[in-house]
């Protein structure tokens, strides 16, 4: 996982969902006097511009947010946030889910009131949505954040069948330039831990592009000799070869519930409980900040996948087959940076990663 320092205050989060209905909330934030809560951290998101708001004790200044619907000062001691009255809350904590209408009151006093006491290290979410407001009080949060940053040009090698093989040739020279992207950012402890890349949404940056050749000289003249055709058990042989060091499926059997058992072409028996339809893409280590070791705190290597912890969770093993006969095979959920229903393969080369580039994939998720 790729570790960053950011000292910003005010951070813009992507999300992926609507604006926030006008006039829905009113978050009012004000100082408190007489409660610890005051010196705690706060990450506000949901807000009309899709914008993260971090708030603590240190800032000089709160930020001007007129255009939000959120009105923020601050007083000697911090923050808190002022709820208005009837608004319905949820509030996790400690793995529950509580729900709660609010009074004309702070968010120190209603989690107050629901006999909720924080640890001293603990940060409260607050998330404003068209449902409500949801409230996370823990020692770890994470959200997704937008940013514009600077981009070093790619270079993409393309096979050319028509140049002979060991020459290459660039058709296209790279540019550098600007790229929105989205980043997993972690909080923990009142601090920020890390931030990974997870997706590009736009570049400015233009690609390098070389074409090496693969057609070959053609050879001298020789006699040849007539033999006789390939045993039919070769063939056989050869259609259940291993791709990409994988065994690709002969037969799969399918459940009522939707589990089942892979059959693989080696003889291998695999026992899944249910079978997902996902978007693939491939990353190795060097580019865009990957580094050797996982979010799990393995090393990476060919098996290691990249997924949204929310969707499918860490050291969870699965049987991968893409698109176009692509089988990455056996593979574990070792790391993170990716959102939603995505998952990143890891290859051991940069031009094994061009090759595969976005795939639609089967993802069999074993017992």
């Amino acid at each position: 996982m790729k570790t960053y320092h950011h000292s910003s205050k005010l951070i813009e989060l992507w999300r992926r969902r609507g604006s926030l209905v006008v006039g829905l909330a009113a978050a009012v934030v004000t100082s408190l006097a007489a409660t610890g809560w005051a010196d705690s951290l706060y990450i506000i998101t949901g807000t009309e511009d899709d914008a993260a708001i971090i708030l603590d004790s240190a800032q000089a200044e709160a930020p001007d947010l007129s255009s939000q619907i959120i009105y923020i000062s601050n007083g000697s001691r911090g923050y808190d946030i002022m709820l208005s009255e009837g608004q319905s809350v949820t509030i996790r904590h400690e793995g529950a889910n509580l729900t709660a209408v609010a009074r004309r009151e702070s968010v120190s006093t209603l989690l107050n009131r629901m006999q909720i006491v924080p640890s001293p290290l603990e940060m409260v979410g607050v998330d404003v949505s068209e449902d409500g407001i949801e409230l996370t009080v823990s020692s770890d949060l994470a959200y997704y954040e937008r940013v514009t940053e600077k981009v070093s040009y790619q270079t993409v090698r393309v096979e050319n069948p028509e140049l002979l093989e060991g020459t290459e040739q660039v058709v296209q020279e790279g540019v550098n330039g600007l790229r929105s992207s989205i980043y997993e950012v972690v909080w923990s402890n009142g601090q920020e831990i890390s931030r990974q890349f997870v997706e590009e949404l736009s570049s400015t940056a233009v690609d390098k592009i070389v074409e090496y050749g693969t057609a070959k000289p053609e050879p001298e003249p020789v006699e040849v000799q007539k033999t006789a055709a390939p045993a039919e058990e070769d063939t056989e042989k050869d259609a259940g070869a291993v791709t990409n060091g994988r065994s690709p499926i002969s037969k799969v059997s399918e459940n009522a519930d939707g589990s089942g058992t892979l059959y693989l072409k080696d003889g291998t028996e695999l026992k899944y409980s249910g079978v997902r339809a996902m978007s693939a893409t491939a990353y190795t280590s060097g580019y865009d900040g990957v580094g050797t070791r996982t979010a799990s705190g393995t090393y990476v290597r060919v098996g290691t996948v990249a997924v949204d912890r929310s969707v499918i969770p860490l050291g969870t093993r699965m049987y991968i087959v893409a698109s176009g006969g692509v089988v990455y095979g056996l593979a574990v959920a070792e790391d993170t940076g990716v959102h939603g229903s995505r998952i990143d393969l890891y290859y051991d080369t940069y031009d094994e990663c061009i090759q595969f580039g976005r795939r639609n994939c089967t993802v069999y998720i074993l017992e």
